[in-house]
């Protein structure tokens, strides 16, 4: 005789902190993002950047600063479209 058990379906990975069931996805992101901010705090010297035709020169922090804020937004707009599709 076999029995029937009912299948759960499986949630998202969580560890505990302090009491709390955090999302390793979470954890993961706060981790990326604490250093992204490190490197950026940690690069403040000035560079050059040609445009295409013009040529700026802005410390490092706001280039980095940008072109993190631009990946973000993009990622988001792909995700968005992704999650569309499907």
């Amino acid at each position: 005789m076999s029995r029937k058990t009912a299948q759960q379906p499986h949630g998202p990975a969580t560890v505990t902190v302090k009491g709390r069931d955090m999302r390793l996805r979470n954890i993961g992101l706060l981790l990326v993002a604490a250093l992204a901010v490190w490197f950026i705090a940690a690069n403040t010297g000035s560079v050059t950047i040609r445009l295409w035709i013009p040529t700026v020169t802005l410390p490092l922090w706001i280039v980095l600063t940008v072109t993190l804020l631009v990946g973000i937004l993009l990622g988001l707009v792909i995700a968005r479209r992704r999650a569309a599709r499907d």
